[in-house]
């Protein structure tokens, strides 16, 4: 769930009520976890998630969180046309933009959050977060799973049609090593078997990947592309998608 710093503003269909901007970060939460000090932070008109003294993310701009559940609702409609009742599992709560974004759609008919920060989850439930994932807790179709996605991906048992995951600043860049088997061959293959057939995975980048679509590929997704999305400076956000064959 680790982000770009975008200065584009929220859409107004989750704009939470504003607040007066501050002269310097404001810290509203610290947390010792399982994984280090997580951190949320209000700055410059906007909540920031700090890890281990890392920038994470931010409610300034939830464009490419919002076409991670997009793009794989797309691909899961074509060629047949649009289906309903799908399972969703989002992989990162983060601030709560891909989760807001699927919970207004009806089509999810189930939709899994592993999140492995309690803090983060708090925010959520009880904290200034749940204007931006618009109230989504609250949905009888979403259960939060409080684990790490790593794990539950190669353990769980049950199978999803489309897995949107968000976890770090993309394949080439993890938040935390253990991350990164996530990634791997055996990795990507952990995430073919947690799919339907035909299934979608969406992976959210802070940068492209030629590495990571050749490996999606070798994993045996097939379709596999990179969307962009533009940002206020710097290189695109980047969305991977793989089908499985």
């Amino acid at each position: 769930m680790a982000h770009h710093d975008p200065a584009a503003g929220l859409t107004a269909s989750h704009a939470p009520a504003q607040f007066p901007s501050d002269d310097g970060p404001v810290v509203l939460d610290r947390r010792d976890g399982p994984h280090g000090e997580v951190v949320l932070r209000r700055h410059a008109g906007r909540y920031e998630i700090i890890a281990n003294g890392c920038f994470l993310m931010d409610t300034s701009d939830g464009r490419s969180e919002r076409l991670l559940v997009d793009a794989a609702l797309d691909a899961l409609d074509a060629p047949g046309g649009p289906r309903t009742g799908l399972r969703l599992l989002i992989g990162g709560l983060g601030v709560g933009f891909s989760l807001a974004r699927a919970a207004a759609e009806p089509r999810w008919g189930e939709i899994a959050v592993v999140e492995r920060e309690e803090a983060v989850i708090d925010w959520h439930r009880s904290g200034p977060l749940d204007a931006y994932s618009a109230h989504a807790l609250d949905d009888p179709r979403v259960r939060v799973v409080e684990a790490d996605l790593v794990g539950y991906v190669r353990d769980a048992e049950i199978r999803f049609d489309a897995l949107c995951l968000d976890i770090d600043n993309g394949p080439d860049w993890t938040v935390t090593e253990n991350n990164g088997t996530l990634y791997s061959p055996s990795g990507l293959v952990a995430c073919r078997e947690r799919l339907e057939p035909a299934g979608v995975l969406a992976v959210w980048s802070a940068q492209p990947s030629a590495g990571f679509e050749a490996a999606l590929r070798e994993a045996g997704f097939t379709d596999v592309r990179t969307l962009e999305v533009p940002v206020a400076r710097g290189v695109p956000d980047m969305v991977h998608i793989g089908v499985k064959a």
